[in-house]
């Protein structure tokens, strides 16, 4: 019975210990992309913003966000407006260049060349 017992909490530590890793596992990156001038423009209500905002966990915390939606759902915030954002998620890069919609990691390390650590 004891053997059993220490089974399952040598289980359980791995997976906790395997689980926080991953909820910071892209600090660096969501860094590098806001010290570059990266911003991602969305919406709350926004299912492609959503997914987006996943892929990071909850290294999110650390993107430049910009919420476009005024809180009816129905309108635009006037600097969102202003930049012309159409389409949500729509990312910003340092010079300019707009990638919209759902945007893998792997394409922004690319294009801002921000390493996924």
């Amino acid at each position: 019975m004891r053997p059993l017992i220490i089974f399952f909490i040598l289980i359980s530590l791995i997976f906790l210990i395997g689980c926080s890793s991953n909820s910071t596992k892209y600090d660096y990156f969501a860094s590098c992309l806001t010290e570059k001038g990266v911003a991602m423009y969305g919406a709350f209500w926004c299912s492609h913003c959503k997914d987006q905002k996943e892929m990071f966990g909850s290294s999110f915390q650390y993107i430049n966000y910009v919420e476009c939606s005024l809180p009816d759902g129905s309108t635009q915030t006037e600097y969102c407006v202003k930049k012309e954002i159409k389409g949500y998620p729509t990312w910003e890069l340092e010079n300019g260049t707009r990638l919209e919609g759902t945007v893998s990691l792997e394409d922004l390390s690319q294009k801002t060349g921000c390493l996924m650590q």
